[in-house]
């Protein structure tokens, strides 16, 4: 909870704001902050004509105003720092506020301030406070370098530098309100996990930008009309992306947008009265007011003039509101993302309860009681309309009171508002007593408003529903009663708010109702139970392995031996909040048995404040650690590494060579398990299992052969592989996460076995591999290899679509001719070049009969490759070549 705190009011802002157009004065520059690459210079400005000279004494008043209070906001926070959070990301050198809440782990910074100081700062947000949305890496740009190129349908084409941009071109400075399409997100995420990350309430700020104008940009360059085909304008920004197998950041609006000269859409260069910051898009950015920030492309380095609209992945596979029942599965079968009707500009009416905050106490005294208490928040509209009206209901929706609003922007002079406004609603304490919600709805100039209840998407956008605060009687202090309110939700995976509360106490009603299990079932859902987190980390081991996802606790130390990817995918966990890497790589199904684990809610009894719980431990930095470890990989711990190689095996084939944080340590990684590779891609964690085909004694790196899965090659999965993709576009001294020892399978020497920690030995293996399957079996080959007294005997089946996509070929055909103790065995489906030595087909039982020997005690099958193979080739062949399957037969 939070403690009681002072119902202050916004700081009135007079006199009211609008924007400025002038030309730059002759000899001036922008301002620079202390760590900018710009120069001080003179240059002389080529004015151009301007439909709005902006000569008016108003607009001098209103400038200075601007920069009173740009500098205001800037006195009033602490200096931004190095974080420790990004030592080991590609972002360690930007400097960013630490209270800033991270939505996305440690890479991409994605975050939002706390919502009580959002709201502190009033109408202008300081820069450090703003929120951000980055779908990668902060591209690092040179003011003296950058340049934009204005190209496509225009008479001229012309590429800009900054000095260009700033010096040609009249400047136009007005305040913004920028928001995530994604603002209030979790609260959808609580009806129906949606495709997004977890946004609160605070993915809105409000800034002073300056820029040029886009139309004048656009009219320099002769861009073609309607009528020529110029119907769209596409924005493209700097940074390297994985979305669609690697892209920039693209989208697009239409020309009448972009040429509207009442629509105040700039090229921006600065924010609050300096050069924009990395986060935000130094050195220059679009700014279009009213529209959602996904389209206000940062880092931006070209605008194509178009006939047809964008073509880019995150124009078309981000920022739509689909239908309710479209899912991820059906948009991508249906092709839902295609349809134009879809797609968000503008943003919708909205409003938040700002006050009370969350999990505040309002004590019930003669003092409270004697004077009424201010609800207060924020509200906004999109397209420039006006916020004509706010309402309060604490009866269900059954009457409604009109709040006092506070609106500190004039409009601009074709009459549209780009900032939020404030509102405020005094009531009688005695009044909040007797309610059980607090739910407010705002109006604007067309008479849109917000609907009652909260309508699903599959993107979790645009969510305006009515914001409900609960409220309750508590007991703060001996003797006196006090009301707590709660909002909906917190951001991130932080637990609390009043839908998680709901959310529990519907699944426990339902678990109750279908229950059949035995009182003494260790697998019954006692959920009403609570506990602390600081004894959620006690039970850290295969005696007792406990885990939390999504705020639920779960004992899983009796499926330990049952689970699919062995003891350690959940031993790696255990004692932890482990719910982003749970998502990440969990089906439904699986979500729905971990059910039967549950055993109560992670709680914050005897606390005031709210628990931050982050998902995933931070990795202790290396140089405290590191040295006294003989393996990098540390359970529960993920280890940073760097990309120091990247070399194409063939035109969808990689080798990835990654460097250990120490050049003296080995991976530490046992033969016959594997590693998770965890990255951030467009906000959501993806983790996938790799096997090392580096020996486990290589010092100081590690090497991943990796197949591409590219998009628009396989038609059952037009995507491609979100993870290989990934790593394709990677460039070199990136870091990434890695995560392990995973894995059920560990061969120890000399035909030695752990699995599940149960010891097998075989003399002889029958080692069978499908497509990428291939690389734990050759791990297994390489460690008996390299042990001159290892006489386990080695035959592999290798099956592939081709024969240019068989892995490690090389390296196989070299053993096999060297050491007699390995056979090794090709099938490929098609063949494509002439003079295949190898088999022709599918695995089968003649395949394996003459190339595999038969089944007995001392030998052991190994397989690894995709289910239908296991399943339908495998299996049913070993068993004809009388294999016992459930006991010799080791699945990877």
């Amino acid at each position: 909870m939070a403690a009681p705190v002072d119902n202050r009011q916004y700081t009135q802002l007079e006199p009211t704001l609008n924007g400025i157009v002038r030309p730059l004065k002759p000899g001036s520059t922008p301002t620079c902050r202390p760590d900018s690459p710009t120069r001080s210079r003179t240059t002389k400005p080529v004015l151009l004509h301007h439909d709005d000279d902006g000569s008016s004494s108003e607009d001098e008043v209103n400038e200075n105003f601007c920069k009173e209070l740009a500098a205001k906001s800037k006195d009033e926070v602490e200096q931004s720092i190095l974080d420790p959070r990004d030592e080991s990301t590609s972002d360690s050198w930007i400097k960013r506020n630490s209270s800033m809440i991270r939505l996305t782990g440690k890479h991409p910074f994605n975050s939002e301030p706390p919502l009580n100081r959002l709201m502190h700062h009033g109408f202008i947000t300081p820069v450090p406070l703003h929120y951000v949305r980055n779908h990668g890496a902060v591209p690092k740009g040179s003011w003296d370098e950058w340049t934009v190129e204005v190209t496509g349908l225009v008479k001229r084409p012309t590429v800009f530098t900054m000095d260009q941009l700033v010096n040609e071109f009249p400047s136009r400075e007005f305040p913004a309100t920028l928001v995530c399409a994604g603002n209030r997100r979790k609260e959808q995420n609580m009806v129906k996990q949606t495709l997004g990350f977890n946004w609160g309430a605070a993915a809105i700020s409000t800034t002073v930008w300056k820029g040029v104008m886009l139309r004048d940009v656009l009219k320099r360059c002769g861009i073609f009309n309607r009528k020529k085909g110029g119907l769209n304008v596409c924005f493209e920004g700097a940074e390297d992306l994985a979305g669609g197998g690697g892209s920039k950041y693209g989208t697009s609006i239409k020309n009448e947008f972009a040429m509207d000269p009442s629509r105040d859409i700039i090229l921006a260069y600065m924010q609050n009265g300096e050069l924009l910051t990395p986060d935000h898009g130094f050195p220059v950015r679009m700014i279009i007011p009213g529209f959602i920030g996904g389209r206000m492309v940062k880092w931006l380095k070209r605008i194509i003039v178009t006939t047809q609209e964008s073509d880019n992945y995150y124009h078309y596979k981000d920022n739509r509101v689909l239908p309710s029942h479209v899912d991820a599965e059906l948009a991508n079968a249906e092709a839902w993302w295609y349809k134009p009707e879809y797609i968000i500009n503008e943003l919708n009416i909205n409003s938040v309860i700002t006050t009370p905050c969350h999990e505040e106490i309002l004590p019930i005294n003669s003092w409270t009681t004697q004077r009424p208490y201010s609800l207060k928040g924020y509200a906004y509209s999109g397209g420039g309309k006006k916020v004509t009206r706010v309402e309060v209901t604490m009866d269900g929706g059954e009457t409604w009171r009109v709040c006092c609003l506070d609106l500190p922007e004039k409009p601009n002079k074709y009459g549209k508002y780009w900032c939020w406004c404030f509102w405020s609603l005094e009531v009688e304490v005695l009044d909040l007593l007797g309610t059980k919600e607090i739910a407010v709805r705002a109006w604007d100039e067309t008479l849109n408003t917000q609907p009652e209840k909260l309508i699903w998407n599959v993107m979790g956008m645009m969510n305006n529903c009515w914001f409900r605060v609960k409220t309750s009687v508590c007991r703060p202090h001996k003797g006196e009663i006090g009301i707590i309110f709660e909002h909906p939700t917190i951001p991130g995976n932080q637990s609390g708010g009043w839908m998680a509360k709901e959310k529990h106490m519907e699944k426990s009603s339902d678990a109750n109702q279908t229950s059949k299990k035995s009182v003494s079932s260790p697998f019954m859902n006692t959920s009403t139970k609570t506990f602390p987190m600081s004894e959620v980390e006690k039970h850290n081991s295969a005696d007792s392995a406990w885990i939390i996802v999504h705020s639920h606790v779960y004992d899983c130390t009796h499926f330990l031996k049952d689970h699919p990817g062995g003891t350690d995918s959940i031993l790696i966990n255990a004692g932890s909040d482990c719910t982003e890497e749970f998502d990440a790589i969990h089906s439904d199904k699986a979500k729905k048995m971990l059910e039967d684990y549950r055993i109560g809610e992670l709680t914050t009894t005897g606390s005031v404040n709210t628990t931050h719980l982050a998902p995933i431990k931070e990795v202790v930095p290396a140089k405290q650690v590191m040295p006294t470890r003989h393996g990098a990989l540390v359970q529960r711990e993920k280890l940073p590494c760097k990309l120091i190689v990247k070399t194409s095996l063939s035109h969808d084939v990689r080798l990835f060579r990654f460097a250990l944080p120490l050049e003296d340590q080995v991976l530490g990684l046992p033969v016959g398990k594997h590693i998770f590779l965890c990255v951030s891609i467009d906000g959501t964690l993806c983790m996938r299992a790799y096997t090392p085909t580096s020996s486990i004694d290589e010092v100081g790196h590690f090497d991943l052969v990796v197949k591409i899965y590219f998009k628009g090659v396989h038609p059952k999965f037009p995507n491609g592989g979100l993870m290989s993709q990934y790593l394709d576009s990677l460039p070199l001294a990136s870091v990434l996460d890695v995560k392990g020892p995973l894995g059920h399978i560990e061969y120890n020497g000399r035909g030695n076995f752990l699995v599940h920690g149960k010891p097998k030995f075989a003399k002889k293996l029958a080692m069978l591999a499908g497509g990428t399957g291939i690389t734990p079996i050759y791990q297994v080959v390489q460690a008996i290899l390299k042990d001159p007294e290892d006489e386990t005997e080695m035959y592999v089946v290798y099956a592939n679509h081709t024969e240019d996509d068989i892995l490690l070929r090389e390296e196989l055909d070299g053993w096999a001719k060297k050491h007699e103790r390995l056979k090794v065995w090709y099938v490929i489906s098609k063949p494509i070049k002439e003079g295949w030595q190898y088999s022709v087909g599918l695995i089968n039982e003649s395949i394996m009969r003459e190339h595999l020997p038969l089944g007995s005690d001392d030998i052991l099958a190994l397989a690894c490759g995709p289910p239908p193979m296991i399943q339908f080739a495998v299996q049913p062949n070993l068993e004809k070549l009388n294999y016992d399957v459930k006991n010799n037969l080791l699945i990877f």
